[in-house]
């Protein structure tokens, strides 16, 4: 996946469905990222963008 397509997405507050492809679905990255985008929208993006630098 393409390093901006996973910003975009981390914007529009989907960035748990690009960890969780990124992970074959099978850490918890995109778990936390969904609890946190459900809670309220800024910490999903600050927790994708920190995960970020795990893939890239």
């Amino acid at each position: 996946m393409p390093k901006g397509l996973y910003i975009v997405l981390a914007i529009f507050g989907l960035a748990w469905i690009a960890m969780g492809v990124m992970d074959n679905w099978s850490g918890s990255t995109w778990i936390i990222n969904l609890v946190l985008t459900f809670l309220f929208w800024l910490p999903g993006l600050i927790h994708a963008l920190v995960v970020m630098k795990n893939y890239y």
